[in-house]
């Protein structure tokens, strides 16, 4: 039996139970999720998503 979930459901689950166990400042989520979101668009896009293809693949034993 397989059980697919979507990466945007799996990221909010994983970030609300984050959130209530760890407590982090307000300000540091902001900060951490406005960061991400504005390095996205840098030259250093490709090799944030390079980097976690290989993680991915890394976990998953895929890779090469």
């Amino acid at each position: 039996m397989n059980v697919e979930l979507p990466l945007v459901l799996l990221v909010a689950i994983f970030g609300y139970f984050g959130i209530k166990m760890l407590r982090p400042p307000t300000w540091l989520v902001v900060v951490l999720l406005l960061g991400g979101f504005l390095l996205a668009d840098t030259f250093l896009a490709p090799a944030i998503q390079s980097g976690t293809k290989t993680g991915v693949d890394v976990v998953n034993g895929t890779a090469k």
